[in-house]
């Protein structure tokens, strides 16, 4: 009689194989729901969802003087083969739309949310290839700020001033300081030239090199001066200019003063 219960009591020899069946389907559709939610919750930057919608914005607010597919008109260049890092620069600074013709866009409040600007990005972008939208490693400041000093003093300093202060050009242009400029948007600049920029191809400066020019423009604003007042950081001309008006200025006042009082 006890042989029987304990062979009455053993446990199936499949029981377990089913229950780590049944655990993987629990385990497996757990998993692909959660997967659904979170795609439904954060679409694809290329989906075809995010595509429709910048073209829908671009239809609204860029076709006018860009076309409305993208080809250019008299107005504006065509963007086909610009690339989602052009519109992202452009747009992420508020430069386009633009407010009036001039010698160049001047940069203004940005006129569109963060997720409407990647859907314009990649509505451009689904159009031609072109330079993307760099990864987050290149820009966020983790390069060598020695090397990047150097190879902006070699490309960069004659326009935008060594301190990335600016600079004027010809004809009402002008290179626009770099100060409080996000990493993301040098990057896009380097690789798409705008305004009077030249482009700088990853033949010309290494994705690397433009990792270290960012770093060196993100020490240079977070370290100021050490020396006192900037003077805007434009280098020895304001310096002499400043010490000629105010210094010999203030030699003048003093020998004036006292020849005054001696009389």
């Amino acid at each position: 009689m006890n042989r029987s219960k304990r062979r009455t009591g053993r446990r199936h020899p499949l029981a377990t194989a089913a229950l780590l069946a049944l655990g993987l389907v629990f385990t497996g559709g757990a998993y692909a729901a959660f997967s659904t939610t979170t795609a439904q919750a954060e679409p694809s930057p290329t989906s075809q969802e995010t595509i429709e919608e910048g073209g829908k914005l671009f239809q609204a607010n860029c076709a006018t003087c860009h076309g409305l597919e993208a080809q250019g008109t008299n107005e504006g260049p065509s963007l086909i083969g610009v690339g989602a890092a052009a519109v992202d620069f452009q747009v992420g600074t508020g430069r386009m739309p633009m407010q009036m013709q001039g010698p160049q866009a001047e940069q203004k409040p940005v006129q569109f949310t963060d997720e409407q600007v990647k859907q314009l990005s990649y509505f451009v972008a689904s159009l031609g290839p072109g330079p993307d939208i760099p990864a987050d490693s290149l820009v966020n400041g983790g390069g060598d700020a020695a090397n990047g000093a150097e190879l902006f003093r070699i490309n960069c300093a004659m326009c935008h001033n060594v301190a990335g202060a600016g600079g004027a050009l010809t004809e009402g242009k002008f290179a626009p300081p770099l100060t409080n400029v996000s990493g993301v948007h040098i990057y896009e600049a380097m690789v798409t030239g705008p305004q009077n920029m030249p482009v700088f191809n990853d033949l010309n400066i290494t994705p690397e090199d433009k990792r270290d020019i960012i770093t060196y423009l993100q020490y240079v604003q977070d370290n100021r001066s050490p020396g006192g007042f900037e003077l805007g950081s434009l280098g020895p001309v304001a310096e002499g200019l400043f010490i000629w008006i105010f210094g010999l200025g203030a030699i003048v006042a003093i020998t004036v003063w006292i020849t005054a009082k001696s009389n």
